[in-house]
């Protein structure tokens, strides 16, 4: 469904990814693990139309995204949950999740996603009338991607969703993100420092260097592989 070939990003003339290229199926989680500074966060940005690559394609579903519009490439249901949850924290529970509708023109499919929302995060429905930025971070996380939901994507990139979250949440929410790509047959590209716990629910792993991919595989094999285990899951 998303192909990615020799995508090259730069700041000035600091070059953040540098000939990457990773592909992703339908139904499967697959997670870019790597530490600070290698470009993860930028390969989500610039697939989703945040970010302009120096040079390479950017393929969602057959069609050629590279060049489109951020605004373009959500209606093509492909939807971004940014790092650090970017929910509207003045606006309540109820109204971010109907500005995740916001491209939806049938009211009733509406209610219906957000009764599937309610479903897999019910602490949201608890909260529905309580502002955003009165939530913990685990249930600003819940609820941005709830607000991803809303809108009926046909694919899902997370950046960072265990990020400042306590930890007897994270385990939760990555329960929810495999019971959601399985529910719904939702393929989803994950950038996670947590690189143990990517591993466990992905099928397929990139792990970025410097902005290069430096190993990739089957999450399983990852996980045996000496190298990556050095270095990201503690030995």
């Amino acid at each position: 469904m998303l192909t990615v070939t020799d995508l090259h990003v730069s700041y000035g003339v600091i070059k953040a990814l540098c000939g990457v290229s990773f592909t992703v199926g339908a139904g499967q989680i697959v997670t870019l693990v790597g530490g600070n500074g290698a470009g993860k966060t930028t390969a989500l940005r610039t697939i989703s139309g945040l970010l302009r690559p120096g040079a390479g394609r950017i393929e969602f579903l057959g069609q050629n995204i590279t060049r489109l519009p951020a605004h373009e490439i959500v209606a093509l249901g492909l939807c971004h949950v940014p790092e650090g949850r970017m929910v509207f924290a003045n606006l309540t529970v109820e109204e971010n999740l109907a500005m995740g509708a916001y491209l939806l023109r049938d009211p009733a499919k509406a209610a219906t996603n957000r009764d599937y929302v309610f479903g897999i995060f019910p602490r949201l429905k608890e909260r529905i009338r309580q502002t955003a930025g009165t939530l913990s971070g685990g249930e600003q996380q819940m609820l941005a991607i709830g607000r991803a939901l809303m809108g009926e994507p046909k694919f899902l990139m997370l950046d960072e969703p265990s990020l400042g979250i306590a930890p007897r949440l994270v385990t939760t929410i990555f329960a929810k993100i495999v019971e959601i790509s399985r529910d719904r047959g939702l393929p989803i590209l994950l950038v996670e420092q947590n690189a143990r716990l990517a591993l466990e629910i992905s099928c397929t792993a990139y792990v970025l260097e410097s902005g290069h991919v430096a190993m990739e595989g089957p999450s399983a094999d990852l996980r045996r592989d000496p190298r990556l285990r050095a270095t990201y899951l503690g030995g």
